[in-house]
């Protein structure tokens, strides 16, 4: 074989597995990031951070996880909340929104930060009574006791990429401490929703006024239990 052929095929090969493997970065990126972070820093952006003015958080927990997680063997216990959070996934993807994390057995998830123009606070309301029936039937399927948590609220944030090793995307401000004091003083299989979400849904879904509550750091707050859509 020539040798300019031999220097064709070998061109070739190096550039059939560096295309390889810059398609391997870019589906594990995308597993970690939102597309359209993903697309951002494709095009050269090194800093991401954004203040979004219209947005709408969810955190969720397993109520009595601490005692459930004594009684299951590790591996039980990993594959239990490989299952709940696996189907919590599969809800984000559904409704248009983006996981931002796990911490240990609670879930956070938002919505409004890369759709503009998405209707996201009845996206998450949606997603959030679909998780509470996902926790039920896992429940009745593995015998197990498990109950959800969950608190939203709306309202801006701020949201960017932070680390350079295990980096992730993540949110901050004022409206990322109401959501998650709305679920701390929440109540078993109930979405505790402040007055904000309640206004901006009350003509498509049904809520029940809870009455005020008070909440450490933010003092007396409105609260509504989410029920479900109207018909």
């Amino acid at each position: 074989m020539p040798a300019s052929r031999k220097r064709g095929y070998a061109n070739a090969r190096r550039s059939s597995s560096s295309n390889c493997e810059k398609e391997k970065s870019e589906a594990l990126l995308l597993n970690i990031l939102p597309t359209a972070i993903v697309s951002r820093l494709n095009l050269g952006e090194t800093v991401i951070a954004d203040h979004i003015p219209d947005a709408t958080i969810l955190f969720a927990d397993l109520v009595g996880f601490t005692g459930l997680s004594a009684q299951l063997s590790a591996t039980r216990l990993v594959k239990l909340l490989n299952m709940l959070f696996s189907e919590f996934d599969r809800l984000s993807i559904d409704f248009g929104l983006e996981k931002i994390k796990t911490i240990g057995d609670a879930y956070m998830v938002a919505g409004g930060l890369t759709s503009e123009g998405s209707d996201h606070a009845e996206a998450v309301a949606r997603m959030a009574l679909s998780m509470v029936e996902v926790s039920r039937s896992t429940s009745d399927l593995l015998g197990l006791p498990l109950q959800l948590r969950i608190g939203i609220h709306t309202g801006p944030v701020v949201a960017g990429i932070i680390g350079t090793h295990r980096f992730i995307y993540d949110v901050w401000g004022d409206t990322v401490n109401t959501a998650s004091r709305m679920e701390t003083y929440g109540i078993a299989n109930e979405i505790n929703v402040t007055q904000a979400l309640y206004e901006r849904l009350q003509d498509r879904f049904v809520f029940e006024p809870r009455g005020t509550i008070e909440v450490a750091g933010k003092g007396t707050l409105q609260a509504f239990f989410l029920r479900g859509p109207r018909q």
